[in-house]
């Protein structure tokens, strides 16, 4: 049995990304086993996947050079690896990965293709083409320590009862997020034929879905109320979700379920549509010639009108769901 030691500490949907991957990695290479260590609260990320052993751990218990030399050789102790796969490649894991080469291991990482993105997002870019799949950067590295790997790119749904809808309106920065009155007009819309399922986190995004619960029929607010656990389970019932380009689209895909998603100053050519979506299921203002400026969504706008969501009819969003 071959033992890997893989890491990504962050963000949520980019660890929510390596889940499909190690699945089917992992199916397709039986004798393989991954010690997958990242932050503890996304455990329930990586459950029922087998040969997998999630390590959580606290990042502010291993501070510096000499907190991340303790972490290493402690994972090592315990675990024993053979092969180290970085998945993260930023400081701190570079740092991870001279300790260990250092110690004799072989360490592999993911190549993010920056320089890649950093074309796709100029706005002064007006050739831009489809970039390599962040989950099939993943599986790079695995195929780089000379395993054979084939993603399928297909939801697997679950075998339960399918209905309601999810709408999580919430992203972590404005070019990802469709304007809330858009977002309020939609749920409107929707909920005269389906129930819907508000999901979000943190007070000011609970207390805002709590209102609209009370103001729009046929909807509930789950935001705030579900452990992670909760939360895909729940997800997995839902006959589809509606989410941004975010972390609650790649939480569909770990449980099968179909996810319109909507894009702003972020664009799918970039690689993060989530595992098994389907491009017709993308929602965007197509004839902006700045989309994408931004791999994450956190850049001011160019334009100043930020038209990528502004102009977005959420009637192309109702349009896929009949």
């Amino acid at each position: 049995m071959t033992r890997i030691l893989a890491y990504r500490f962050s963000a949520f949907g980019d660890v929510a990304m390596t889940a499909p991957v190690f699945r089917e990695f992992l199916e397709q290479n039986p004798e393989v086993e991954i010690i997958m260590v990242s932050r503890s609260n996304f455990e329930a990320l990586f459950a029922d996947i087998p040969n997998l052993i999630f390590k959580g751990v606290n990042l502010d218990d291993y501070k510096g050079v000499f907190g991340l030399n303790r972490l290493a050789n402690e994972l090592i102790k315990e675990f024993r690896p053979d092969l180290i796969a970085n998945l993260h490649d930023v400081i701190r894991t570079k740092i991870l990965d001279r300790i260990y080469s250092a110690k004799g291991f072989k360490v592999f990482k993911i190549n993010k293709g920056k320089e890649e993105k950093e074309h796709l997002t100029d706005i002064w870019n007006i050739n831009k083409v489809q970039l390599k799949k962040t989950v099939e950067r993943y599986a790079d590295v695995f195929r780089a320590m000379g395993f054979k790997v084939e993603l399928s790119h297909t939801l697997r749904p679950k075998n339960i009862h399918k209905s309601g809808i999810g709408f999580a309106p919430f992203a972590q920065h404005k070019g990802k997020m469709l304007p809330l009155e858009k977002s309020y007009e939609l749920v409107r819309i929707l909920s005269q034929e389906r129930t819907v399922y508000f999901f979000g986190g943190g007070k000011n995004e609970t207390d805002l879905l709590e209102k609209w619960e009370k103001e729009i029929p046929n909807t509930h607010s789950l935001a705030g109320k579900l452990s992670l656990t909760e939360e895909l389970n729940k997800i997995a019932e839902l006959e589809l979700m509606i989410s941004m380009d975010s972390a609650n689209m790649h939480l569909a895909s770990l449980v099968g379920t179909r996810c319109i998603s909507v894009w702003g100053q972020t664009h799918p050519y970039a690689g993060f549509l989530g595992f098994g979506q389907s491009e017709e299921d993308v929602v965007e203002v197509k004839d902006l010639t700045c989309r994408p400026c931004s791999v994450f969504g956190d850049k001011e706008c160019f334009r100043g009108d930020w038209a990528c969501m502004g102009e977005l009819n959420i009637q192309k969003i109702v349009e896929k769901i009949i």
